[in-house]
């Protein structure tokens, strides 16, 4: 047998040990079984194998807990609590907390909420092709309106309250709008296209959850020099919470993606806040080849949301030409990206009319190609017309990042 066919791969490993891949890569991560990287993907050979089941390795590895931060440089100084929660993941249940979900879009915070045991009980968007989404993958209630509108607002408290029979609403997410704040002399002043996030507060006061996780884009950390991030805190803390916020890499999280996205984690229950340490490192994140492969030669299936765009000849070389990691167009450097193959994708997004290039055929890539590499479930079924979808998922909260956000919470509440 020559040294090609000795070497296995991730999931050829899984199979043979009866566990699930995600094991196998934190058995990896955590040096307990001896992998090469052969064209950026790991290979496993017999003798290391054999290795591994010799001492008895193949448990869940241990990591620094609350203690172990990522090795990440940050502009700003977070007070950050690293929680580990690789012993709950593969086995998250239901555990009687409820969450709520503003500014939900398709529902992907809700989504990873759900994997991670916790009863989401009502959301709120004004996105009509994403409330069909909504609506469609999910059982709770979901309102459809402006929150601006005291009336949506009455109707979204209302029906969290009648979903939560009399309970306490364990967390209230939000991915809420921050383009309207602007500074007059040393003084933070909002103008209406940001009275969403003032409407936000509204909601935390009336509703009084116990937890807040805000999620937003890397750049809100700059904003007017880092004062927009304050104010925020500021406005949490005089609500009555203690609020840490930091930036989470999803490709930390199983997400076969780097996106990073600003976290507030804050609470009211006297309990420190803790973030998501993270379950893999850059080497060993799940790759776009790992996550879309076998949907390269699946037959279009609308009921899928798998359907090719067909491109003309030209366009085709075109997008053939471009280099992985690089962009089809120069001054559209954060759309029309081709994904790299053997590493975590680049950010998925849909803007400016493109997604992102698929890197072995020429073609962009699928909706249910850009689900995959955000961590939606191939169940979790996109409503509207397929730019409409491609906008609910570029725009959407990756659910295994939720999920991760979402057991730190659990994980939090049953520390003593």
């Amino acid at each position: 047998m020559d040294t090609k066919t000795q070497m296995m791969r991730i999931e050829d490993v899984a199979t043979l040990l009866n566990v699930s891949q995600k094991s196998v890569r934190r058995y990896i991560h955590a040096g307990q079984l001896k992998s090469n990287k052969i064209g950026g993907v790991h290979r496993i050979g017999d003798q290391a194998l054999r290795e591994f089941l010799n001492r008895g390795a193949h448990q869940t590895p241990k990591s620094g807990g609350s203690k172990g931060a990522p090795k990440r440089k940050s502009t700003k100084t977070d007070a950050v609590n690293w929680m580990d929660v690789s012993d709950l993941w593969d086995h998250a249940k239901a555990n009687g907390h409820t969450s709520a979900d503003l500014f939900c879009g398709a529902g992907g915070m809700a989504m990873g909420f759900e994997m991670a045991g916790f009863e989401p009980v009502g959301a709120l968007d004004w996105f009509k092709e994403a409330g069909m989404t909504y609506r469609h993958n999910f059982k709770h209630p979901h309102v459809e309106g402006d929150i601006t509108s005291k009336q949506t607002k009455a109707q979204f408290i209302a029906t969290v309250r009648q979903q939560l029979r009399g309970r306490e609403l364990t967390v209230l997410s939000g991915g809420f709008p921050c383009q309207g704040f602007s500074m007059s002399g040393s003084r933070i002043v909002e103008d209406p296209r940001n009275s969403l996030y003032q409407d936000m507060l509204e909601i935390i006061a009336e509703l009084n959850p116990k937890f807040i996780v805000g999620e937003n884009v890397k750049g809100l950390r700059s904003m007017l020099k880092g004062r927009v991030e304050d104010k925020i805190k500021e406005d949490m803390e005089e609500l009555g919470y203690e609020v840490n916020v930091t930036v989470l890499n999803s490709a930390d999280y199983y997400v076969p993606q780097k996106r990073e996205r600003v976290i507030f984690i804050a609470n009211r229950v006297n309990r420190l806040n803790h973030h998501p340490a993270p379950l893999l490192e850059e080497g060993s994140y799940v790759t776009t080849r790992e996550a879309i492969e076998d949907l390269m030669d699946l037959e279009d299936n609308k009921e899928f949301n798998h359907v090719r765009t067909r491109h003309r000849e030209e366009m085709k070389q075109r997008l053939a030409a471009v280099p992985e990691g690089k962009s089809l167009y120069d001054n559209y450097s954060d759309s029309w990206k081709k994904c790299p193959w053997n590493e975590a994708s680049c950010t998925i997004k849909e803007n400016h009319g493109g997604v992102n290039i698929h890197p072995v055929v020429p073609r962009v890539i699928t909706v249910r190609e850009m689900a995959r590499l955000q961590s939606f479930p191939d169940h979790f079924i996109f409503k509207g017309s397929k730019a409409k979808q491609m906008v609910q998922i570029g725009n959407a909260v990756p659910p295994l990042m939720a999920k991760a956000i979402a057991l730190v919470i659990d994980k939090t509440l049953q520390m003593h």
